[in-house]
């Protein structure tokens, strides 16, 4: 048989390694400043560019889309040449997603300091830079596929099978949580409301970590496992298996992490249900991965890169145990809105994506430079250190967490809660929060190690790239074979079918919570927002408040009784975006409006420690010192208007006006309590908005917290 000659592209997979590591230690070295920021507030430096709410995102974004995002597109463009014996599609079309995705991860790491965003967990980067998110994605999708369309190997391997999910759902949830109505540059107004767009934003971030954070490494660990240990998968047909099942069942379990919200009980039990069905398939994965060792566990003692492999694997299946634990309502009663969230992600993070990604960096390093590892026994340092890490990382925050949810909860024996102030729950955890910062600083340093021993390899070989390869020419040949078989042979027919097993889910989920009427009910004392609270609400969003605050409480006696009466649906009926939350690093603050007087409040923002000391919360001094800028407040609503909240045309062109006498009367307020401001400052809108939450319906006041220990 003939064998054709051609070059594999090593300089593209060079490249976005070369990304992976320096995100890599932007992301987490910004992580551990987050980190650090909740031990000691003066950390936030007293600048507005550089607070937790603002900057807690950089980190978020820097380590899912540069750091693994690049670790991707660099396993996926080295195993996807050598499963399909062809070098990618096009170069050109390698150089621009490579570039393109670079340039992104900058505007991100720009715009979102500078407080221009949408607040949706894992998707705050506003319009322009979505629009350049799937431009990009589609560039690597074309790319890909072309390279299937022409490859020379008959089948497509299981690793191609999670790249092609990959792709096809990320695009989807891309596209359907970023539908917004542009109203300016860099600001835009999310077409859905309330319930709608918290049930969009968790099917999109639950699904992000599936198939964004879960499905290419699983492809990627299917080839680059046999490779490191020289062994066969163990199970081609547990491969099947554990594709199908995970895709299907992983789209439906977002709305676990709405339980006890006024999200539509039905969908909140779908969730739960798809979430302990998904066990099976996850473990199916990471038994498929840790039995292709048998027989191989000497050389895994021996080398590093399987030791980052066998944690990787097994800090998957721990994280995929524990997911649907977390969706069970009795755990999830105590557990949710804790650190038990933040420690469980991270397993995943630290563990899964980062253990597996520094295990391709060494292995494919001294690969395309054609040299030895620089030296085994810093590598070996590496991965001690880095498990050591996580372990400092994730027990404290379950610890802190088991903390918080029993002291939430717990009432005297004449009950009334024991911990009415939500500051004693802060103050008890700062120890664990001071171990989780060890632990993050203990992880940052082996990536450190890391960096030195693959720069060190790098110098001591030359990069090979374009590297030689020969394969005979892909032949058809009509034979028997069993279904899988055959549609593996079809690239395009499987790409369609996994769309279809994705869309499945979310259909189902989302079409009668936005159709039927009944699922979200009005309330006639329910109104929009006033001119200057829709300005407040844009400021509280720009500084990141929503990372520490939620916005709903939730039917339990604990939270009726420190925060007030429950949230309801159609309470959020005119919130573009919804502000519910997923941690409280502070009190819920959905009934905050009317609880304290203005004054309270200004005190809050120019200094917590005046209101609440002992409080980790950074100052906010520039809102009494800049203007409020109403230059597209007429704009913004024209565009709420436009989306469903009824603002009439005399609102709208009054709103200038309007927005100036509701801040003169919170300004005269103040200055009869002795604090003298103008009422342009961006302030007193923040003020207008605070005391305009949960206000909208009539409920008993509930008077057992006090001021003193508010956040």
């Amino acid at each position: 048989m003939q064998l054709e000659h051609f070059n594999y592209d090593n300089k593209i997979v060079r490249n976005f390694a070369v990304a992976t590591i320096v995100w890599g230690l932007v992301g987490m070295s910004v992580g551990l400043l987050v980190a650090v920021q909740l031990i000691w507030p003066e950390m936030n430096f007293l600048t507005q560019y550089t607070t937790f709410g603002r900057v807690r995102p950089v980190h978020t974004n820097a380590v899912i889309f540069a750091f693994v995002g690049n670790g991707i597109f660099m396993g996926v463009y080295y195993s996807m040449q050598r499963v399909l014996k062809t070098r990618m599609f096009s170069d050109v079309l390698s150089k621009i997603h490579f570039w393109g995705w670079q340039l992104i991860i900058v505007a991100a790491a720009t715009t979102l300091p500078l407080g221009l965003t949408t607040s949706h967990e894992y998707a705050e980067m506003e319009w322009p830079i979505d629009i350049a998110i799937a431009v990009i994605w589609v560039t690597f999708g074309i790319n890909m596929f072309g390279t299937i369309i022409k490859r020379r190997e008959r089948h497509m391997y299981v690793a191609v099978w999670f790249y092609i999910a990959t792709f096809v759902t990320v695009a989807v949830l891309h596209i359907v949580n970023s539908i917004q109505l542009p109203v300016g540059l860099w600001k835009s107004i999310y077409v859905y409301a309330g319930v709608q767009d918290a049930l969009v934003q968790w099917w999109y971030g639950h699904n992000a970590v599936a198939f964004f954070l879960t499905t290419p490494y699983l492809g990627m660990m299917y080839y680059f496992l046999p490779k490191m240990a020289n062994r066969p998968v163990y199970s081609y047909k547990l491969s099947i298996l554990h594709f199908w099942s995970l895709i299907f069942i992983y789209i439906w379990a977002g709305p676990h992490h709405l339980l006890y919200t006024s999200l539509p009980g039905w969908v909140q039990s779908l969730g739960v249900v798809f979430s302990i069905m998904l066990i099976a398939p996850s473990w199916g994965g990471m038994v498929n991965g840790l039995l292709t060792l048998r027989g191989a566990w000497d050389k895994v003692r021996t080398e590093p890169m399987l030791k980052f492999m066998v944690v990787a694997l097994t800090a998957y299946g721990m994280a995929t145990f524990e997911g649907p634990m977390l969706s069970l309502k009795q755990v999830n009663a105590i557990a949710h809105f804790t650190d038990w969230i933040v420690a469980h992600v991270h397993v995943g993070a630290l563990g899964w994506n980062g253990f597996m990604t520094f295990a391709i960096l060494y292995y494919l390093i001294p690969k395309i430079y054609k040299t030895p590892l620089y030296s085994k026994k810093l590598a070996n340092t590496h991965f001690w250190i880095g498990t050591l890490g996580i372990l400092f990382y994730a027990i404290p925050m379950y610890w802190a967490a088991v903390v918080q949810g029993l002291m939430w909860k717990e009432f005297t024996p004449e009950g009334v809660l024991k911990y009415p102030n939500f500051l004693a729950t802060t103050l008890e955890i700062l120890p664990m929060h001071m171990m989780r910062a060890i632990g993050g600083a203990l992880y940052l340093a082996g990536v450190i190690m890391m960096t030195y021993n693959l720069i060190k390899t790098m110098k001591a070989g030359k990069l090979v790239a374009d590297e030689p390869a020969e394969a005979p020419a892909m032949e058809v040949v009509v034979v028997k074979e069993p279904t899988h078989r055959r549609l593996e042979r079809k690239p395009m027919l499987f790409m369609v079918l996994a769309l279809i097993a994705i869309l499945i889910g979310g259909i189902v989920e989302m079409i009668p919570t936005f159709t039927i009427s009944s699922n979200i009910p009005k309330i006639a004392s329910v109104k929009p927002y006033t001119a200057l609270e829709l300005q407040g609400r844009d400021l509280y969003i720009r500084e990141g408040c929503v990372n520490c605050h939620t916005q709903t409480i939730r039917p339990f006696r604990s939270e009726t009784a420190r925060y007030g009466e429950y949230s309801k649906a159609g309470e959020f009926v005119y919130d573009h975006p919804f502000l519910w939350g997923s941690k409280r690093t502070g009190p819920d603050l959905h009934r905050i409006g009317g609880k304290y007087p203005n004054k309270w409040h200004f005190d809050h923002m120019l200094d917590p420690t005046i209101t609440s000391p002992g409080s980790i919360m950074p100052a906010y001094p520039w809102l009494i010192d800049q203007q409020l800028d109403n230059s597209m407040l007429q704009a913004k609503m024209k565009g709420m208007r436009t989306v469903g909240v009824p603002y009439s045309q005399e609102e709208i062109d009054n709103a200038l006006a309007d927005a100036d006498k509701q801040a003169a009367t919170i300004a005269k307020d103040l200055k009869d309590n002795q604090v003298t401001i103008e009422s342009d400052r961006e302030i007193i809108a923040l003020i207008a908005y605070l005391q305009r939450l949960g206000t909208d319906i009539k409920a008993e006041k509930k008077t057992e917290a006090t001021p003193s220990g508010q956040e």
